[in-house]
């Protein structure tokens, strides 16, 4: 029997990313989706909830993603979970904060690689891996019932951007019709960045998916 996943939202950094630990209430083992810049933040918070931690999954390996990646694997040793189309980002992690203009360490290499379709669970919750390029390659949402963690994708009231290398804004229209908006309307949207939303405010608001923007 699953259990349904209680849900922390830890943002921050200098991009406001939104790093989130995912528990099984029951078991108390966790997850990072995420793991950004402030690593001892993380850890911290995981110590204060008596946690476990099992694994870090990725939704997309920019740089605001996975700063805190090293940081966290030198304390815990879990395993790293990475869609496989975004690894040259990851391995490229140093030259990304360059171009920002920020430091960064490399990471540690993932040890599997999330695909289309797999189950990840943690305790007794599951999560569906769904691909969304667009924002990234190898960008991944994480589903399950009633949630999504969208990752860069989808944000509420935007998408994500599409000017960084490997980006597509074709794609990831595609990659939100086809694999997020099929999701119930009641299906609460973790992004990223910003606050959380509905799928149901999203149809009827967000400009880019009603044709209110139009992208050139």
């Amino acid at each position: 029997m699953t259990t349904a996943p209680e849900i922390i939202c830890l943002t921050n950094g200098m991009f406001q990313e939104n790093c989130f630990i995912i528990s099984d209430p029951e078991t108390r083992d966790a997850v990072l989706v995420d793991p950004g810049e402030e690593a001892e933040l993380f850890l911290r918070r995981l110590e204060h909830e008596r946690l476990t931690l099992r694994a870090i999954w990725l939704t997309h390996a920019h740089l605001d993603h996975v700063a805190g990646v090293k940081h966290v694997i030198e304390h815990t040793k879990v395993p790293i979970y990475l869609h496989p189309a975004d690894r040259s980002l990851y391995d490229n992690v140093e030259r990304q904060g360059q171009w920002l203009g920020v430091g960064s360490e490399a990471s540690p290499p993932p040890d599997h690689e999330l695909q289309h379709g797999d189950q990840l669970t943690v305790g007794n919750c599951v999560f569906a891996v769904r691909h969304v390029p667009g924002h990234s390659p190898g960008g991944v949402a994480l589903v399950a019932p009633g949630i999504v963690l969208s990752g860069d994708a989808l944000f509420a009231g935007s998408i994500g951007r599409t000017d960084l290398p490997g980006g597509d804004t074709e794609t990831l229209l595609t990659s939100i019709r086809e694999q997020l908006l099929t999701l119930p309307d009641e299906t609460v949207v973790y992004s990223g960045h910003g606050p959380e939303a509905t799928l149901w405010a999203e149809r009827r608001s967000n400009p880019f998916l009603t044709g209110a923007y139009r992208i050139v």
